[in-house]
């Protein structure tokens, strides 16, 4: 029994003291011995009682206790109804946005790894997510994931289960003894220049700034796989067909709460295509591509494609993958290092194939060129050659290179001209659209400090120009516009790590946080 308000351990102590005495003068010593041992248990098992014994609580503060319980007692209730609510007891109090950012800060996966001062990471958290934060749909698995498990439909004449593969890096890479550093190897992938719509999908999954809870969200991402969508249904079918998966996807987006806050102006995806494959402008069975971008439900949302319309605001272009994809900040630095003491034995370079159905192929001129450039050009004739994304002989032409040609692909862009000056290579180019608008979040500006223009059609009346023009750059011209593209390597890179590369923010991170900010401004 524990004992009342008014019960002293002082008095208590006090009476049985007397009793004591009382017991010494009728009992002899040896027996008030253990009396005495009794009573001093009983005595410091009292004390421990008092000690531990609940403090009374004033009148006053008892109201006001009761008082306070009562609101907490609703929020829990208030919890349960809705995610958007949480309230701590004991007078701590947190806003929902630290308590969305510890719970975002959680590691994704077993690989993740979570800080031990928590104290640190709603700080740490808030700063590296300043603009904002991403929400992923889970969208039906028929617009991404399906689509990678039947890979080998994706192309009417080959699989493409390759290209998809480890989060769209591609198989490891091989035949890379002689050129890559033994130490480095795991760094390198066949990574196809199509796969961006994975590689983001993977990586946004595993964001540091990503959030499970839509009304923190700044942007919304929709992970539609809308190049590997079309890829097997462009040739062979009407436009009709083509357009039917896009359609589907908005039809299921159109009914989204948050897409109908501000009509998907807060959204946005990734092309892995050129985006001309998605702008077909008539209904026109002979007419290519799709209507995807045309069609009224996409005119407010944000893409990200790996070629950009110049005069459409809403798209951004973002990288090409390249073979090289470091796991730590150590491997860029590494490969910077090898890069920039690179001997090169070669002026300049040429990389690519003959197109003989296109009449007056600017390729076929570049082709020609350089095969009477044979002291100064070096050339991978890839009719001959094999060219598949980040083969050895291509690696190999760029890094002995000081300049590489850079003619259009099926667009404006290609990706050799990453591949290139990952190698440490000066892009050389001949038309104002493959680099003019496109990359401004990746690449320095201004273009002229690392990359050297001709008009191509000046070119096709003189092919001599080429030489004359690139003849007038120094070593040290070279040393210093060779310099600028490997201090910017990271940020024209896709890492495999989902932790990013310390210091430095490659071309995922770079395109996310330009993503936030602007979806920020505008709300502003």
């Amino acid at each position: 029994m524990l004992p009342s308000e008014n019960s002293s351990p002082r008095k208590t102590f006090k009476k049985l003291r007397n009793s004591f005495h009382l017991i010494k003068s009728q009992v002899g010593f040896h027996h008030c011995k253990w009396f005495f041992l009794i009573i001093l248990i009983q005595v410091t098992f009292i004390l421990f009682l008092a000690g531990t014994s609940p403090p009374a609580i004033p009148l006053r503060h008892q109201h006001h206790h009761f008082h306070t319980s009562k609101p907490q007692k609703q929020s829990i209730h208030q919890q349960k109804q809705s995610n958007d609510q949480v309230r701590i007891s004991k007078s701590q109090k947190q806003s929902k946005d630290q308590l969305q950012i510890l719970q975002d800060s959680k590691p994704k996966n077993k690989h993740q790894k979570q800080s031990n001062k928590d104290q640190q990471t709603v700080k740490l958290v808030q700063d590296e997510c300043e603009s904002g934060r991403v929400y992923v749909y889970d969208l039906p698995t028929k617009f991404n994931k399906d689509l990678l498990n039947n890979c080998h439909d994706l192309d009417p004449w080959s699989s493409r289960c390759n290209a998809v593969s480890n989060g769209g890096l591609g198989p490891k890479a091989t035949g890379l003894d002689s050129i890559v550093p033994e130490n480095l190897r795991s760094a390198w992938y066949w990574t196809d220049m199509y796969s961006a719509e994975v590689i983001y999908h993977e990586r946004i999954l595993n964001y540091k700034c990503r959030t499970l809870n839509p009304q923190n969200a700044t942007a919304f991402y929709i992970p539609f796989y809308a190049g590997l969508a079309i890829g097997k249904i462009l040739w062979f079918t009407t436009a009709k067909e083509r357009d039917r998966p896009s359609e589907l996807m908005l039809e299921w987006v159109k009914d989204q709460p948050y897409w109908n806050q501000n009509q998907g102006s807060d959204h946005f995806l990734m092309l892995g295509r050129l985006t001309w494959a998605f702008r077909r402008k008539t209904d026109d069975d002979s007419d290519w591509g799709t209507s995807f971008l045309r069609m009224p439900l996409m005119k407010n949302v944000l893409r990200l494609s790996v070629e950009k319309n110049p005069w459409d605001d809403l798209e951004v272009s973002v990288p090409y993958p390249t073979a090289f994809h470091p796991e730590f900040e150590a491997e860029i630095k590494q490969w910077q290092d090898l890069v920039r003491s690179r001997n090169r034995s070669s002026h300049f370079c040429f990389v690519g194939a003959v197109r003989k159905k296109i009449k007056n192929d600017f390729r076929e001129v570049l082709m020609n060129y350089c095969k009477n450039e044979t002291g100064s050009c070096k050339i991978v004739d890839c009719s001959v050659a094999h060219c598949y994304d980040g083969a050895p002989a291509i690696l190999e032409a760029f890094l002995d290179s000081d300049f590489c040609l850079q003619p259009k692909g099926d667009g404006f862009t290609r990706r050799s001209m990453f591949d290139c000056m990952m190698a440490g290579s000066i892009p050389v180019y001949f038309w104002e659209g493959s680099f003019k608008t496109q990359y401004e979040w990746h690449l320095p500006s201004p273009s002229e400090d690392y990359s050297v223009y001709m008009d191509h059609t000046q070119v096709r009346n003189d092919t001599n120009i080429i030489r004359k023009v690139l003849d007038k750059f120094t070593k040290d011209d070279v040393r210093k516009m060779r310099e600028i593209l490997i201090d910017a390597m990271p940020n024209y890179l896709y890492a495999r790590s989902n932790q990013g590369l310390g210091s430095s923010n490659d071309a995922f991170d770079i395109a996310m946080d330009e993503v936030l900010k602007r979806f920020k401004q505008q709300k502003l």
